[in-house]
C-alpha cells in the first residue's frame, strides 16, 4: 500500500500550510476540500505527489467517497489531518439552522469518520500520526458562537478519548487547539469583532507548532501562552463568569 498523508480543508488556510509542510517532507498527498479551483491551485504551487479529491463533507456520502477512493487507489494513510472546519458568530435565535447542522457534520462527524475508518489500517500496521484540529473555544461555552464552541468541545473531548485508548501503540492522535489565527475563517464566520479585540497568529504559524508536536508525539497542545493561561485559570472560577467573559469577546454589547 502506498503511503499518504491525507488532509481535509486543504484549498486554503490551516489545511494549505499542513499540506506545504508535508510536502517539503516529501510526503505524498491527498488533499480534500470542496473547493475544487482551491485545491488544483494548491497542487500546482506544491508540485510533487499530490491526488486532489473535492468533497462536501457536510454529506455523509462525500465522507464515505473519499474512503472508498483512498481504499480502491491503495493508499495507507499513515497521517491523517482533520483541519475542515468553520464557525457562525450569530445570536442563537438568528442562526440558520441548516448552516448550524452543516457546521456539526463539518466539525464534529466529518473528524470522526475520518479519524475511525483510517485507524484500522493505522492500529495494523502499528504507525500513525492523526491531528485533530479543535480550538481553546472547545474548552469554554461561547455564547453568541455558541455550536462553534461546541463543535470544538466535541473535537477536543473525543481526541483526549481516543489518544488514551492509543497509548500503548504507536499510533498518535494530537488535537490541536490554537486561539484566533488568521484565515478566511473571520469572514465566513462573521467574527471581526472578536479578532479585534484579540491579535491573532498566522495559520503558518499554527501548522508548524502542530506539526512539531504531532511528531513529538503530543496528544494535547494549546497555542500561546496566554491561551495556555486562560485555560489553566478557567479552572478556578464559575462557569457562569467564563460564559459572561467569553461573550464579551463575542459582542459588544453582550
Amino acid at each position: 500500500m502506498k503511503r499518504v498523508t491525507l488532509v481535509t480543508g486543504a484549498a486554503s488556510g490551516l489545511g494549505k500550510e499542513f499540506a506545504k509542510l508535508y510536502a517539503h517532507d516529501g510526503h505524498a498527498l491527498v488533499l480534500v476540500d470542496k473547493d475544487e479551483e482551491g485545491l488544483k491551485k494548491v497542487a500546482s504551487e506544491l508540485g510533487g505527489d499530490i491526488d486532489i479529491l473535492p468533497a462536501d463533507l457536510t454529506k455523509r456520502e462525500e465522507l464515505e467517497k473519499v474512503f472508498d477512493h483512498c481504499q480502491s487507489a491503495g493508499y495507507f494513510v499513515n497521517y491523517l489531518l482533520n483541519v475542515a472546519g468553520f464557525g457562525d458568530r450569530c445570536d442563537f435565535q438568528d442562526m440558520a439552522i441548516a448552516k448550524q447542522l452543516d457546521m456539526t457534520e463539518v466539525n464534529c462527524n466529518a473528524v470522526l469518520y475520518f479519524t475511525r475508518v483510517f485507524l484500522t489500517d493505522m492500529l495494523k500496521k502499528d504507525e500513525g500520526h492523526i491531528i485533530n484540529v479543535s480550538s481553546i473555544a472547545g474548552f469554554y461555552p461561547g455564547p453568541y458562537m455558541c455550536t462553534y464552541h461546541a463543535t470544538k468541545g466535541f473535537v477536543l473531548l473525543l481526541g483526549e478519548s481516543i489518544a488514551y485508548e492509543l497509548r500503548k501503540t504507536n499510533v498518535k492522535l494530537l488535537t490541536l487547539c490554537p486561539g484566533p489565527f488568521n484565515s478566511a475563517f473571520v469572514s465566513k464566520a462573521h467574527n471581526d469583532y472578536t479578532f479585534s479585540k484579540i491579535k491573532p497568529v498566522s495559520a503558518e504559524y499554527v501548522a508548524k507548532f502542530g506539526y512539531e508536536k504531532s511528531k513529538k508525539g503530543k496528544t494535547l497542545a494549546v497555542i500561546g501562552f496566554k491561551n495556555k493561561l486562560t485555560v489553566f485559570a478557567s479552572r478556578f472560577v464559575s462557569r457562569k463568569f467564563i460564559a459572561k467573559t467569553s461573550a464579551k469577546t463575542m459582542k459588544k454589547d453582550a
